[in-house]
């Protein structure tokens, strides 16, 4: 499961001046992939110092400078949480080395990586301070505080200001992007939040029908009290249903609900795993179903979240588990829960949010199983493979039919 720190990372505890502590909370001072960023830009600078040198005749570049030159690399760690107090470090250690060295005009690796990071977190006059800042630094220890020649005076400038470009437009773009991404995710919660209202709204109305009718066949029947009971029990435990239910169905209604103009269809449940697990079956994924404990009748609205779960669970599978994967369906009755684990083994894991829109079917999921008041867990098995489990609570209601 992701833990929110990169693998390679190094983190520490939040400090006590923090606030209260989190579980699982941690700083990230640099990762894996920062480290190796530094690196190698440390080493394309020194290559590109050691060329300036051979190709000026003798070497005219000190230990003092080639040492603040490799420095100059280390403040690139931390260039995500403080970017423009890693370009400041960054210029005035390269500006040391310049000064020590040749004065040949360059725009270094690790001055351009610095920018970029600036570039891509900042805003326009932030990106334009820091770009002046470090053409300005360039140009003067270039020129060794004199006057600077044509060459310094023209790369410098140019360089920052194209990677000062570069960090702002892809920073926008990601801006953009992860805009996007959660109106999506936005609008799929909506959607998913709407369908589970218009089949609670089936499930409720066909209570009330069975109410209705089972009042009109006690009226008819008064003359036979064992009828007559028979249909006031039924009424009693559809209205006790329809009421819980109704309840649910005012919690995730939503205003703007555009009217359903498919004809009202009978709602899959509990019992109707079996056809789901064939039709995985025949699509290609070998699929078992195992169910344990004492069957009971479920509310329609339950039987109705544990059928979309698996059937969730299962066209993931056939996307992403890959070809030679095998998936297995367990449902257990437990006393006072339901517990649903569908889980596969297959390679391909679980799937990306990219790959997924935005992971809007686990969206889905986890929105049925609230309703209900449940758990969901899903994560990638350590074998390999994914894991969906769900746990429904039961009503002591539900919990005491056999």
């Amino acid at each position: 499961m992701d833990t929110g720190v990169e693998r390679g990372a190094v983190a520490v505890a939040d400090p006590p001046s923090a606030g209260p502590p989190r579980a699982g909370r941690t700083a990230v001072l640099w990762t894996q992939t920062d480290a190796m960023i530094a690196v190698g830009a440390a080493l394309l600078d020194v290559l590109g110092f050691l060329l300036l040198d051979a190709m000026g005749g003798e070497g005219t570049t000190s230990l003092a400078g080639f040492l603040l030159l490799v420095l100059s690399a280390l403040p690139l760690l931390a260039r995500r949480r403080a970017p423009l107090r890693a370009l400041a470090v960054v210029l005035v250690l390269q500006g040391g080395a310049d000064l020590l060295g040749p004065g040949t005009p360059h725009f270094g690796a690790v001055l351009a990586v610095a920018l970029y990071a600036v570039a891509r977190a900042g805003s326009v006059g932030v990106t334009a301070g820091a770009a002046a800042a470090t053409a300005l630094t360039a140009v003067v220890a270039q020129s060794h505080f004199r006057a600077p020649s044509w060459e310094v005076l023209l790369s410098a400038p140019f360089s920052a200001l194209m990677v000062a470009c570069a960090g702002y437009a892809f920073g926008r773009w990601q801006r953009e992007v992860a805009a996007n991404r959660s109106l999506l995710a936005d609008r799929a919660v909506a959607e998913e939040r709407r369908r589970i209202a218009r089949e609670l709204h089936d499930i409720v109305a066909h209570h009330i029908t069975t109410m209705q009718l089972m009042a009109g066949g006690a009226r008819a029947n008064l003359a036979n009290p064992e009828v007559v009971r028979e249909a006031l029990v039924t009424l009693e435990s559809s209205g006790r249903l329809a009421l819980r239910e109704m309840r649910q169905l005012l919690d995730v209604l939503r205003a703007g609900d555009e009217p359903d103009t498919a004809p009202p269809a009978p709602q899959p449940g509990a019992d109707d795993l079996d056809r789901l697990v064939e039709d995985s079956r025949r699509a290609g994924l070998p699929t078992g179903l195992t169910v344990t404990g004492d069957r009971r009748a479920l509310p329609p609205t339950l039987g109705l979240t544990v059928y979309r779960i698996v059937q969730e669970a299962l066209t993931n599978a056939r996307k992403y588990a890959g070809p030679d994967a095998r998936a297995t369906v367990e449902l257990a009755y437990r006393q006072d829960h339901l517990l649903l684990t569908v889980q596969d083994d297959g390679p391909g894991g679980a799937p990306s949010p990219a790959a997924t829109g935005g992971g809007h079917g686990l969206i889905g999921m986890r929105e049925r199983v609230a309703v209900h008041g449940g758990t969901l867990h899903t994560g990638p098995r350590p074998g390999g493979g994914f894991t969906v489990r769900a746990e429904l609570p039961l009503t002591p209601e539900e919990a005491a039919q056999p």
